[in-house]
This record gives structure tokens, C-alpha cells and sequence, in this order.
């Protein structure tokens, strides 16, 4: 797909100079010898990248910058000027150039400048469609759990996401921190701009800080040709610095001047970060292998998520969310959990969290047979797993349990909660427990008056 560019130059020579080193069958080339045509240009095309000189006949630089910004916000401007001082660069980075060159300047510098500019703006267009997709996809609404602290985490992350504050989110491998993240970015005023996930804990630490800030060519062995660094491929979108709390000593003083200054040379960013660490950052503070200062400009507004040991109740509903995943993707006939297998389930502790729940869910898809999922389908070390925590049952009196007054209970927990989150209807509450429809709908007959004082005489739910 050919690559649009604008030049807007007062000056033949340079505009020829330019026109010739830019005319190449992959680039549509526009030129424009004043500011006014080339905002009319802009209007009538759609640009990724204007090259344009500060001071023209008409509007100068500035003005096609800000047209540019406000006609198309994934085109990229850089200025050149003879006039190169701080204060035009200050004011042309304040409304969003991607960068600017003085005059005179070398052809190579400002063949490097374009290509980077179109780099990114390739990026952005091929990820239009997954960006919508995803903001669909990553709404708060489709984030599994009915237990209080997932509902507190989901409530307090929906608050932060349209604000630009730095959020550090905490929990053990495997809770979700990634799934926070992105819920947070595609629910912000930021949503149609790229969120760049970094992995701190996979890149090798000496390949880091290129990775994060860029290099250019030859800046080290195996550099062929510069690269733009996620910081610059995030600009006016978010950062998700995962495991951050593996990222070395010299790296983190990078970070803090980022957040500090919201640059790094050459170039100013406009980035939202989001960090998350499964580690106690004020212990690793104490054994003096994390930055204080930066811990305190991280840990503007911190979002823990808890392990899912902590979120029994949310487990059938996880459990069968991730079996029809993989049900689908296999094509397998797989009914559901019998109810002994999800007793198991809740039972076990379950230390690689949410992530270790959906691994076991496709095992059990990928080796099961048609029919409901038997205690026997699953390995060992659930079979084996203690008691279950059951809310209520650590405050028996007498130290003894009644067990026919805790099933029922719990029985009638899940009732309520399959059906506030079907909104009342019953075929997709079934859905949702895995139970056939017949066998919820002579649950919920045994359970007519309690669901009565539930939802009051909801008449979807009379008709038992």
C-alpha cells in the first residue's frame, strides 16, 4: 500500500531537491509552496507524513502542524527552519510534532526522519482494526468475576482509565495484570492510539534499553538499520511496562526521567505508563534493587489483584467461560463439569492463578471425551487438593459444620448469582452454571420463596 507524503516548501530548490529524493513508486507525493495550499492539500488527501517548512507565504509551519493534528491525528509532521531556535522547537513539540530539522541539513537526516514517521503511522493503520476490536473486547463489562475484590479492582480501574495517571498493578503471576492493563488503555481518551506491551523479565537486560528508547544503525553489533524505540511507537498512547520490577538499576533512572519529563533524547513523548510486578517492590526497595524514587512516581494510583485462591466464587464462572473457549476452538462435545469436578476445582489452591485454571480447562477439553468433564479427568494434584474455603463454613458454631444448610446455601449463592448476571434469564443462567435447563429449572422451584425475596415478584422468574 503506497505511503502519502505532503512537502510544503517556499523555496524551489529545496521543494525540488526533496520532490526528487521522495519520488519513489511506493510514496504518493503532494508539494505545496505555501501554507494555505498546503492545508487545502490536507483536506483533500488523506496524508500519513507532512514534511513542511516553519515560515511560507500565508500560514506558516505552526498552522499546517495544528491543521494537521486536528484533520488527522495519525499523520505525523516534522518542520524544517532556518530559525532554529528553543523557542520554535518548544512550541511545535507542544502541539505535537513528531520532530524538526534546521536548516541546512543533510538529505540522508531528513530521508531517516520521514521513514521513521511513516513507520509509525504504518503501525497505527494496520492496527485500526484490532484497536476496535480490542476496545470491544476489553470492556470493564466482559471481565469475568462476581466476587467483591475483583468488583472493587474492576470499579477502581474504571475510574483511573480516563484520567492519564500512572497505574502500578500488583498481584501474583498469572492473576490478570495484563488483562487490567489493557481494560484501563482501551476504556481511556486514548483507546484509538497503540498501547505497546514491553515485557520486562523476556528481553535480556543489554537489550532493553534499546528496545525501550530506540537505536540507530550501527549503534551496536547486530544494529543494520535504526530502529524506533516503544516509547516513540507509543507516543500519544500507553506504555504497559509488565514485570517491571525485573528492570535493572541504570534502566530504572531512565524510566524516572521519562515520567519526570515525558522525554528522553532526542525526542519529547506524550505517553501514559501502566506498570505491573508480581514482586514486593518496598522489599526489593529494602534489599536496594529498586528505585525509591521511581516506586513513589509508579505508585501513583495501585490497582492489587487477588490470587484466585481469594476468589472462589468466581471459579465455575472462569471454569465454564474458558471450557466453551476451548470447546470451540477443538470442536469437541463437551457438556460442562459434573458438579464433583467442580467441587475439586474450588478445593485447589491453584498458585499459577487464573492463567493456571485456563491451561488445566484446555487439558481437559483436548483429552476428554464427549459428555461432562468427570473428577477422573483431572490431574493428580487437584484430585488431591485439601478442603475448600467456603465462605461462612470457618464460622460454624461449635466447631461442627451442617452440611445440608452449607450446600444449600452455597447451592443458592450461585442461583442468585447466575441469574443477576443472566439478567433474570434462566436458559443462560443455566448456560452459565452448566447445568441443563430442566435440572436449574427444579432448583430454582425448591428455592421460589428465597428467590422471591431476592428479586421481589419478578415476574421472568414466577413461571417456575
Amino acid at each position: 500500500m503506497k505511503r502519502s507524503l505532503l512537502i510544503a516548501e517556499d523555496d524551489e530548490h529545496v521543494l525540488d531537491l526533496l520532490g526528487s529524493v521522495f519520488s519513489r513508486p511506493e510514496i504518493r507525493l503532494h508539494t505545496a509552496r505555501a501554507g494555505d495550499e498546503a492545508i487545502a492539500l490536507l483536506d483533500q488527501n488523506d496524508i500519513d507524513v507532512v514534511l513542511t517548512d516553519l515560515v511560507m507565504p500565508g500560514c506558516d509551519g505552526l498552522e499546517v502542524l495544528k491543521h494537521a493534528r486536528k484533520r488527522s491525528p495519525d499523520c505525523e509532521v516534522i518542520l524544517m527552519t532556518g530559525y532554529g531556535t528553543v523557542e520554535n522547537a518548544v512550541e511545535a513539540m507542544k502541539l505535537g510534532a513528531f520532530h524538526y530539522i534546521t536548516k541546512p541539513f543533510q538529505t540522508v537526516e531528513v530521508v531517516h526522519l520521514v521513514e521513521r514517521a511513516f513507520e509509525l503511522t504504518g503501525i497505527r493503520k494496520e492496527n485500526v482494526h484490532l484497536r476496535n476490536q480490542a476496545i470491544g473486547r476489553y470492556g470493564f463489562g466482559n471481565i469475568l468475576g462476581v466476587c467483591e475484590p475483583i468488583r472493587e479492582v474492576l470499579a477502581l480501574a474504571s475510574k483511573v482509565a480516563s484520567s492519564d495517571s500512572t497505574v502500578l498493578i500488583l498481584g501474583e503471576s498469572g492473576t490478570g495484570k495484563e488483562l487490567i492493563a489493557r481494560a484501563i488503555h482501551y476504556n481511556s481518551p486514548r483507546a484509538n492510539r497503540t498501547l505497546v506491551p514491553v515485557n520486562c523479565s523476556a528481553i535480556p537486560a543489554e537489550l532493553l534499553e534499546s528496545e525501550l528508547f530506540g537505536h540507530v544503525r550501527g549503534a551496536f553489533t547486530g544494529a543494520h538499520a535504526s530502529k524506533p524505540g516503544r516509547f516513540e511507537t507509543a507516543h500519544r498512547g500507553t506504555i504497559f511496562l509488565d514485570e517491571i520490577g525485573e528492570m535493572s538499576p541504570p534502566l530504572q533512572a531512565k524510566i524516572l526521567r521519562v515520567l519526570q519529563e515525558q522525554s528522553f533524547l532526542p525526542l519529547n513523548v506524550d505517553v501514559r505508563i501502566i506498570a505491573a510486578t508480581n514482586k514486593d517492590l518496598e522489599r526489593e526497595i529494602e534489599q536496594g534493587r529498586f528505585r525509591q524514587d521511581l516506586y513513589f512516581r509508579l505508585n501513583v494510583i495501585p490497582i492489587r489483584l487477588p490470587p484466585l485462591r481469594e476468589r472462589i466464587e468466581d471459579i465455575p464462572l472462569l471454569a465454564d467461560h474458558f471450557l466453551r473457549k476451548f470447546a470451540t476452538a477443538y470442536g469437541r462435545s463437551v457438556d460442562g463439569f459434573r458438579p464433583e469436578t467442580m467441587a475439586l476445582l474450588r478445593k485447589y489452591r491453584w498458585p499459577g492463578n487464573v492463567r493456571e485454571l485456563e491451561n488445566q480447562v484446555e487439558r481437559l477439553v483436548v483429552l476428554a471425551r464427549t459428555g461432562r468433564l468427570e473428577p477422573a479427568d483431572l490431574p493428580e494434584e487437584i484430585r488431591g487438593s485439601g478442603e475448600p474455603a467456603s465462605p461462612g463454613v470457618e464460622n460454624s458454631e461449635n466447631g461442627r459444620i451442617d452440611f445440608r444448610r452449607e450446600r444449600e446455601a452455597f447451592e443458592g449463592r450461585l442461583l442468585r448469582k447466575a441469574l443477576a448476571l443472566s439478567g433474570g434469564n434462566r436458559k443462560k443462567a443455566a448456560e452459565i452454571l452448566g447445568l441443563k435447563r430442566t435440572t436449574f429449572l427444579e432448583m430454582l422451584k425448591n428455592r421460589a420463596a428465597e428467590l422471591d425475596a431476592q428479586y421481589g415478584r419478578n415476574p421472568d422468574l414466577q413461571n417456575l
